[in-house]
């Protein structure tokens, strides 16, 4: 079975009827044919970040791509440090 995927805009949708209309995750779970855990997990997103919460398929959180960039920069630095370290031990056995 392929699983499910719903737009941000769905989602929206739901928490806000969740959250301003006050029906309960359960109905509105069932209204939308959705898994209570499913919505709940969405209004717990929702909560948690509101301008970030779903930021779609391939795409990251500010906070993620900076992580993402900051790990791409570390393997460089270590790549040419290691380059380095190479370059001298060799180097240093010529001189020898």
């Amino acid at each position: 079975m392929a699983r499910r995927r719903f737009s941000r805009e769905f989602k929206l949708e739901a928490v806000r009827l969740v959250r301003e209309q006050d029906v309960s995750v359960a109905q509105a779970a069932r209204d939308l044919g959705l898994h209570e855990n499913v919505l709940r997990k969405w209004v717990r997103l929702y909560e948690a970040d509101p301008v970030n919460a779903f930021p779609g398929q391939g795409q990251q959180k500010p906070e993620q791509a900076e992580v993402a960039t900051l790990k791409r920069e570390i393997k460089k630095l270590r790549a040419e440090r290691d380059i380095l370290k190479k370059a001298a031990a060799y180097f240093a056995k010529e001189s020898k």
